[in-house]
Parts: C-alpha cells; sequence; structure tokens
C-alpha cells in the first residue's frame, strides 16, 4: 500500500540523503514543499502518513525576518498534537521542540563537523541503538530544551540535548544521519561562508566524510528502519 511522507525543505542540498531510497522501498510517494516557497497547510501536513522537516540556517525564533517560520511551526504543533509519526532534523527538530511549547535559543557556539554521540539509557534502549559512540555529522548552533514528556536521547559535551522522543512516532535530532558521504562537497560549498566564520578548514570535513561516512550511513539506515517499524509504517 502506497504511503505518502511529507518533506519540509530548507535549502536545496539538505534533502532526504540516505533517508529516501528506504522510504521509496517502503512504497512511500515523497512530496517535498520549499520552505518559504511552497505553501504548506495544516490540512496537508495533516494527511501525510509521514512528515519529515530537515534542517537549515535560520533560527526558530527569527518569525519576523522569516515569516514562514510561523506556518511552518503550526502545521507541525497540529500534527504533533494529532501524534501523527513526525522526524524533525536540525532546524526540523527545533521547529518540532518550539512547538511542544520548549524553547530554542541560540548557544553562542557552533558544533560543526563530525564527533561522537553519547546516547542516554533511553537512547541506548531505543532507535538510536546503533549510533552509540558513532561520530555523526553535526551542523548547528542553536539549542532545544527537551519538550515536556519526551525522553533525552543523546548528547555531546558541547550540546547536551542531541535528540528526544514522545512516544514511539516522534523523533526530533539535532544531528544529521541523512547526509550522504560522497555528496558532503555541497555542504561545505553551500555553507563555505559559515566554515570561514568559524575558523573550520573543509578539509577535515573532507576527510572525516569519508572516514566515518559508510559506517555511519549503514547505522543510519539501520536506526530509520526501526523507528519506521515502530511508528507503524512499516512495508
Amino acid at each position: 500500500m502506497t504511503q505518502s511522507t511529507l518533506v519540509v525543505r530548507h535549502l536545496a542540498f539538505e534533502d532526504l540523503g540516505i533517508i529516501e531510497p528506504l522510504l521509496r522501498q517502503r512504497g512511500h510517494n515523497i512530496v517535498y514543499r520549499e520552505a518559504g516557497v511552497d505553501e504548506l497547510s495544516t490540512g496537508e501536513a495533516l494527511a501525510a502518513d509521514l512528515m519529515i522537516i530537515l534542517g537549515g540556517p535560520v533560527g526558530v525564533y527569527q518569525t519576523r525576518q522569516y515569516p514562514f517560520l510561523l506556518e511552518e511551526r503550526a502545521a507541525i504543533a497540529a500534527r504533533l498534537e494529532a501524534g501523527l509519526p513526525t522526524l524533525g532534523i536540525c532546524l526540523g527538530a527545533q521547529l518540532m521542540a518550539a512547538a511542544l511549547g520548549a524553547p530554542v535559543t541560540p548557544s553562542g557556539r557552533t558544533e560543526i563537523g563530525y564527533s561522537p554521540l553519547t546516547l542516554t539509557p533511553a537512547g541506548r534502549a531505543g532507535v538510536l541503538a546503533p549510533l552509540d559512540g558513532a561520530p555523526v555529522l553535526h551542523w548547528h548552533g542553536d539549542v532545544f530544551a527537551i519538550p515536556e514528556g519526551a525522553e533525552r536521547l543523546a548528547e555531546t559535551p558541547g550540546f547536551p540535548q542531541q535528540a528526544f522522543a514522545l512516544g514511539p512516532a516522534v523523533l526530533g535530532l539535532q544531528f544529521h544521519l541523512e547526509a550522504q558521504p560522497e555528496k558532503i562537497e555541497r555542504w561545505l560549498i553551500g555553507h563555505a561562508h559559515e566554515l570561514a566564520g568559524a575558523g573550520i578548514d573543509p578539509q577535515l570535513i573532507r576527510a572525516d566524510a569519508q572516514r566515518y561516512g559508510p559506517g555511519l550511513a549503514a547505522a543510519a539506515g539501520r536506526v530509520i528502519e526501526d523507528w519506521l517499524d515502530r511508528a507503524g509504517l512499516g512495508h
């Protein structure tokens, strides 16, 4: 049976990555909505079997500068209130946290590049288990609080809120497990100004993508497959 996946994308190169073929294998019809360009209605958000909100360089709180965030957050809030399967990555997770009433704020620093996650006991017992101690791709500066009723799943030394789950069907990830290592050059080009401002040599991320990317992609695939099963989006 065909299932529908609604994807909100904020940057062309930050797409579903390794997640897309996994969904297509399960018969999902994937529809992208380009944030700030395409209309995103609450009705459309509620109608999809799965909604995925991807990353981007704007802040949840920048609603004056980027008014589309208000529409997006309202659609996410309606979906979460209905308890429907929803996955947020980076900005997507921050928008989910905000929609659930948790504050999202600038940290005053950045976490960019591959570095290990440490899972909480809840994280090790859940879908993120394959990522325990694994270097994953980070690319963020804002932080979210864990929404009321949600479980904190992962941390890094500088960012203790790296992931949360609200039941089996709602998952927010601060880090990027979807990025395809063979396409990391798109990220390095698209975020060149941010990398320069943070004093980060793109050569390091390029080398780490080759070193850690294939293993991360395999582990991330297991995470997503397990989460889809638990969220009731099986084959």
